[in-house]
Order: structure tokens, then sequence, then C-alpha cells
């Protein structure tokens, strides 16, 4: 496809957000009408998963297309990546200007990884380490503000990664969502007229810390709000009632407190609605909307109490699920108000807008291109399943995988062997494990899709044709460290 008739292409990712945290997703007190209306025009796909529910290996698999055992990260740790493509540097060959801003969360730390140009913030802070990285937006906040604290967008002192949830003590202007959408404004003023651009504009919202402009806290902590599902499965909270530090992964917190951490979150999310409102409003001023492909997901999820746990890593619809949905150009034979219900992946991402742009996919790519589906082709074949991992992670659950059709859910925990399975169409929230009910013909076939997705794994999952039980399961595969891949 020449380059001048290739669509502009805008993904937008957001960081731990839940899939069902839409309002378009029915969510009772979430408003996302900005996001609402992009679902609505275009495809919105109600079982999109993260592969490996945590920051930089399901970063990975978006930019690679890879499944996580293909790239080598099957579990949450920071090394060097050297691909030998990236979904950037394809657009970027084949002429396309590309631009991030926001969290990239990649090593080494401002590598380009085919992008043009950054702006780079892969937090409120300041990277960590012997030699202080910069961080854009924190030397921004400075430079604009002349706030002399150390790490001043953080000054509130809550944890990154904890429950604790309150306003935060930026005015609305200041803070990286509102910072990450004004720059996307800019680019869009400076950006070359001549070629089509490819934008990533990737917020940390709603990852913790839980803490939203105070309009946003107000608005959502004077409302009646969802509590947490616990499922007949989940274990019994045996700890202290608050867990026991502010990062932990189980947590069974009184209602006050789960009140106030789910007030922030929801008060994020309905912050990134606005700013990305900013940014829609642009595109539609500047002629330019009907001409972007934009796709909106997220890296993972957050459990937010659910079944006594927090955060991600888990195989839970609140850690693995995230939002999903394509608004296309014109031009390509799409039809708006498209829900599918195809089990669909972050290794989708890549392939789904080469395929837009009619760039052609690098043949190591896993994932598949979502626009037939998004054209309604009803003779498209798709995947059986969707297959997820995650290796265990410092205080959460033991090492995992799942499958889904998008219609059920199968679990299995690689170090102990405990399973679940779960009939995602009348039980969406995961409260009752069939595996429970001892029924060995309903999950027989589940284990055995499994042992067949990891029969060649070099952990040896599998053996003789079943699933085996303690095999290794480190965060990144032998081949590659052996440098293979």
């Amino acid at each position: 496809m020449p380059r001048q008739n290739r669509p502009n292409i805008l993904l937008i990712t957001t960081d731990q957000h839940r899939g069902d945290c839409l309002g378009i997703e029915g969510h009772p007190v979430a408003q996302t009408p900005n996001l609402d209306w992009l679902a609505r025009t275009g495809t919105r796909f109600r079982r999109g998963y993260s592969e490996c529910p945590s920051c930089i290996p399901a970063r990975r698999v978006l930019m690679s297309g890879q499944a996580p055992a293909v790239n080598g990260m099957v579990g949450m740790t920071a090394v060097e990546w050297d691909p030998p493509y990236t979904l950037a540097g394809e657009l970027s060959r084949a002429g396309y200007q590309t631009q991030l801003i926001g969290k990239l969360h990649f090593m080494p730390y401002r590598k380009r990884y085919g992008f043009d140009h950054m702006e780079l913030a892969d937090g409120s802070r300041k990277a960590s380490g012997p030699v202080p990285q910069p961080n854009d937006y924190v030397d921004w906040l400075v430079a604009n503000t002349g706030m002399a604290t150390v790490d001043p967008a953080i000054a509130h002192g809550v944890s990154a990664n904890g429950w604790v949830g309150r306003p935060s003590h930026l005015p609305e202007h200041l803070t990286h969502t509102s910072w990450c959408a004004s720059k996307a404004l800019e680019f869009l003023q400076r950006r070359d007229p001549e070629a089509p651009f490819f934008l990533n504009l990737s917020f940390i919202d709603p990852h913790p810390p839980l803490t939203p402009p105070p309009v946003y806290y107000e608005r959502y902590i004077n409302q009646d709000l969802p509590g947490p599902v616990v499922g007949d499965w989940a274990p019994a909270f045996d700890g202290p009632e608050k867990g026991i530090d502010i990062d932990d992964w189980r947590i069974s917190l009184d209602e006050v407190s789960m009140k106030q951490a789910r007030a922030g979150y929801y008060g994020l999310i309905n912050h990134v609605d606005d700013q990305v409102g900013r940014v829609v409003d642009a595109l539609r001023r500047r002629g330019l909307l009907d001409d972007t492909v934009i796709l909106f997901t997220a890296d993972h999820g957050e459990m937010l109490g659910d079944h006594n746990m927090y955060r991600k890593t888990f195989p839970y619809e609140g850690s693995a699920r995230v939002p999903f949905f394509v608004r296309p150009a014109a031009g390509m034979d799409c039809p708006a108000e498209v829900v599918s219900q195809a089990p669909v992946g972050l290794q989708d991402v890549l392939p789904t807008l080469l395929d837009a742009a009619g760039i052609e996919i690098p043949h190591q790519v896993t994932g598949r291109s979502l626009v037939p589906l998004m054209r309604g082709d009803p003779d498209v074949p798709w995947r059986d399943v969707l297959h997820g991992e995650h290796t265990a992670q410092y205080r959460a659950a033991e090492g995992m995988h799942f499958l889904t059709d998008g219609h059920s859910k199968y679990v299995w925990y690689s170090q102990t062997g405990r399973e679940h399975l779960f009939n995602l169409d009348e039980d969406p929230y995961e409260l009752h494990d069939l595996s429970l009910d001892g029924d060995g013909s309903l999950i027989e076939p589940w284990r055995e899709r499994l042992a067949g997705e990891l029969k060649d794994r070099p952990e040896g999952f599998v053996q003789d044709g079943r699933l085996v039980v303690g095999r290794p399961h480190d965060k990144l595969l032998p081949h590659y460290r052996t440098g293979a891949v």
C-alpha cells in the first residue's frame, strides 16, 4: 500500500485496567463516555486477555505480537531485550512517523524500539539505579511548577503498588494522565503532514497509587460503590485484616478502606477517559479522525479485592481480562457496533495494526489480525482457545496457566496442580468453580487441551500426554537465557 494511502494509527494503552471497568460493559458506576463511544463505533472484543498479566511481559507480547513463551518472558522481571522487530519498528520502516508518549517499560531504558521519538515516563517518579534516569514527565513537572521536592508527583506518599485511596495533591492539569494527552496534542500539531503517524499514547493510570485529582475522587467516594466478589473456591483470608503490608497481594479490607480504594481506582479511569476525549476531539477538529485506526487496550487488569486478592499476575477475570476494542479507519469496510466473543490477546495487536496498514506481518508473529473479525467475515477461522500464563510472584499465587475459549476458562497451577473451571457465560465473576463438582467429564478435556498447548515446552510440563506438577516455571525460558531468541 502506498505510504500516502495508509491510515494513521493511534494505539491507546492503560495500565492495570480491568476489562469490566467501562460504561459500555455495564459497570454500575464507572463513567467512560469517550471510551464507550470509541468502542461503539468499531468492534469491541469482550474476551480480550493479557497472556502474561503483569507490566513488562505483557508489553513484550504487545510489541512483538508473540505469545509469552515465544518472546521468552513468562513472568515479571527486568532484563535487556533486543527483538528482531517491534510494532513501532515495522511501522517506521513502512514510512510511518512513530511516537511514544508515556509508559514503555523496557530495558535498556530509553532504547527506542522503533519509535522515532519518545516522551518517556514509565511512572510518576524518576527511575532508580546507580545513575538517575530522566523521566520526561517529572522533568516537565519540575520545570513548569518549580516544585523542588524529590519525586514531586508522588509527594502524597501513597504506595505505587498499594490499596490506599485518596485524592491527589496535584491539580488535574499536572497529572501524568493530563501530561500524556497534552503531549499528544502537541504531536498532532507538529507532525509531518505528508507521512502517516503511529502514536502510542500510553497512560500509567489506573495503576496505583490510587490518587486521582480531587474532583474524580469526590465523584466516586460519594456514591454507593460495588464491593469485591469472593468465589466459593477462594481460600479464607487468614492474615491480618489489611494484609501484611500495603503492597500485599492478598487483602481483606474493611468496608471504608475498600470504598476509598475503589473510589481512587474508578476516579483514575474517569480521568483517563476525559483526557482521551481531548485527543479524540483534536483528531476530529484536524480532520484526522476518520483516517485513523484507534485501538484501545491495557497491559493487564487489577483484582481490586476480588476473591481476597489484589494487584495482578492472577488468571482470574479481574487480573487477566482487559478492555479491547478497535475503531476502524474509513475505507476498511468494517461495520460499527460489533461485539465479539472471540478470545483475543495482546499478541493480536501487532498483526491487526500492520494488516490495517497493508504491511506484511513478520513470520515470527503468533498473534493474528482481527481485521477479518471486524469485517464480520463468517468464514474466518479463529483460535479454539487462548493460552495465558505467569510464573510465581512474591507473595502472589503459584505459577499458573489458563485457557479460555471465550465461554469457559480452565486454570492449572504448575507447582501444586490446583485447578479451576469456570463457565464465563453464566458466571462472569467466577464465583463457582466447576472443578469442585466432581464431574471429571467436564475438566478432563481441558487438561488435554492444555497438555497439547504445552507439550513442546522445554520445562517438561507434559509427559506421556499428561500435565506434570512441579516442573520449573521460571520467568525466562531456557532458550532466552542462552540468547537464542
